[in-house]
């Protein structure tokens, strides 16, 4: 998964009406790969994401010079 798909699913994981599984369906992964590139979901479930420390985000591409 990239960065930008693990920020997304850590997103879509805080909201409780989404399941594991319909997340990794959206990005297309299996729900063990979202269970591997988030791992604070095995030791806690969802309470272990809220404690976990934020993961920064990456910066957008650059602007071409003009």
């Amino acid at each position: 998964m990239t960065p930008k798909q693990i920020q997304h699913a850590r997103d879509l994981l805080s909201r409780p009406k989404n399941t594991v599984t319909s997340i990794a369906k959206l990005l297309g992964v299996s729900h063990n790969t979202i269970y591997k590139y988030v791992p604070e979901l095995k030791g806690g479930g969802r309470t272990g994401l809220a404690e976990a420390e934020p993961v920064p985000t990456l910066p957008g591409p650059a602007e071409p010079a003009e």
